[in-house]
């Protein structure tokens, strides 16, 4: 299994490499930097569209594409995550679409892709589901502690239970667990992929 390396880790090793590395290998090194730049360039320009990418390649000159393709697809393997907000989601699909383009459409590729935004999807369903009843559950708490030790009925949907403390504590837990059952199946498909793409 491939081990998904912080960026950190990245910028370390490349300087270790490049202490000690031959022309050619910083030449490579160079290669996979720009294809990085290029997948990160795609994932910020929302009008770029997936196509690009392999445009980008084929300017290349021939014995450059191979490197240059597996810095592209380390990029987009590295910006799939669980979405926690919109922009969030958009860089996930932005990934995916760009890791379609640079298999070409294999089918292995598309089907695993799909099956990280279908992952991608129910998470935030879940996620959205959990928060609104836990909310709900903590308003209704609320709402009785308030009758009982005042004797004040009041309207329930004048209640921001987001504002207790008790919810950030209980959302923080309950929120990890979810990372961490959705974190794993993330992880594997991830995985597949990382060993498709040869990166």
């Amino acid at each position: 299994m491939s081990e998904i390396k912080s960026t950190m880790e990245l910028v370390l090793e490349r300087a270790a490499r490049l202490g000690r590395a031959t022309d050619e290998e910083m030449h490579v090194d160079a290669l996979l930097h720009r294809g990085r730049q290029l997948g990160a360039e795609f994932l910020d320009h929302a009008e770029e569209k997936p196509e690009s990418l392999a445009g980008h390649l084929t300017k290349a000159p021939e014995a450059e594409r191979g490197t240059l393709r597996r810095g592209m697809l380390a990029t987009m393997l590295h910006n799939l995550f669980l979405p926690r907000d919109e922009s969030g989601k958009k860089r996930v699909e932005r990934a995916l679409a760009g890791l379609l383009a640079l298999h070409g459409g294999a089918r292995q590729a598309a089907a695993l892709c799909a099956q990280l935004a279908q992952l991608a999807s129910r998470y935030e369903e879940h996620r959205k589901q959990i928060q609104e009843q836990l909310k709900e559950q903590l308003r209704m708490q609320l709402q009785q502690s308030l009758a009982q030790e005042r004797g004040i009925k009041v309207d329930a949907s004048k209640i921001d239970p987001a504002l207790d403390p008790r919810f950030a504590q209980e959302w923080g837990r309950i929120e990890a667990e979810l990372n961490s059952q959705y974190g794993q199946a993330l992880e594997q498909c991830r995985s597949q992929l990382f060993a498709l793409s040869g990166v």
